[in-house]
């Protein structure tokens, strides 16, 4: 049987993408915990080859912040940040091809022990609703009028969860748990101001993970996004951005019960300044 690894933010360091699956057992197939593209020097390289691998069943990717970005970028409704490296992607041939291939993938995986998810989830979620919520914003996003639902996307607000949302409110919430959330109160409410590692948590707020009575805590959850906290491995919970694209590392992570790890380094130095 073919080992499985998810993989941390690649985030368009191709090289380095073909480093480390190349330090992994012949037949594994990968699991990429989102941010595929941006800041790093090769985005469309990086896509064409998570695209070609995904389409022969080696592979799947959920959805980061980044990648979504690149979708309102595609649609023009966000323009450039100082950082971005996604220029080579909107100029390319295939560019459409690529974009109608990263606007199907999922914003969560699930194998019946293992989740795969970019940023967080929110502690009231169980994980059928965790699932549900994940397909409303698939099902938005495979959409003909999907760009409605990315104009409508951006925003802080609400900051709290409620069974009772609807409309764009309800689909702002679940994005921005799943690919923006690092720290959350006991009640499910998100921070977006804080950045940095675990200590730097405001006033009542845990990294998401370490809510109490979680409901998703007895799953093995494998994510990314938090850069600034680095490699996380402790008991269900696998934090794989290792900062590749700041001069940190590409990391994998096996599915086993004993998960081994695979790390191969990141940019010498990050290109986007």
């Amino acid at each position: 049987m073919n080992q499985i690894y998810a993989i941390g933010d690649i985030q368009g360091c191709s090289t380095q993408l073909d480093n480390l699956v190349n330090e992994l057992p012949f037949g594994s197939k990968i699991i990429c915990v989102g941010d595929l593209v941006n800041r790093g020097p090769d985005s469309l390289g990086t896509l064409r080859r998570l695209k070609a691998w995904q389409e022969l069943g080696d592979c799947e990717c959920i959805l980061g912040n980044h990648d979504l970005h690149l979708l309102a970028r595609d649609a023009g409704i966000r323009g450039p940040k100082s950082l971005d490296t996604l220029d080579d992607i909107l100029r390319a041939p295939d560019r459409r091809e690529l974009i109608d291939w990263l606007r199907k993938r999922p914003l969560a995986l699930f194998d019946g022990f293992n989740l795969f998810i970019h940023a967080g989830v929110l502690p009231q979620w169980g994980i059928n609703q965790v699932m549900e919520l994940a397909d409303e914003v698939q099902k938005a996003l495979k959409r003909k009028n999907y760009v409605s639902f990315l104009e409508s996307m951006y925003g802080n607000t609400p900051t709290k969860w409620s069974n009772t949302l609807k409309g764009e409110d309800r689909l702002r919430v679940i994005v921005n748990a799943f690919t923006r959330m690092r720290f959350c109160s006991s009640k499910g409410e998100m921070d977006f101001a804080s950045k940095e590692g675990m200590g730097t948590a405001p006033k009542n707020f845990y990294p998401w993970f370490n809510v109490p009575k979680r409901k998703t805590e007895n799953l093995r959850i494998y994510f990314g996004h938090w850069s600034t906290m680095g490699l996380v491995q402790k008991k269900n919970i696998i934090g794989l951005d290792t900062g590749c694209v700041w001069g940190g590392s590409l990391t994998a992570m096996s599915l086993d019960e004993e998960p081994q790890m695979i790390q191969t380094p990141g940019l010498v130095k990050h290109v986007a300044f």
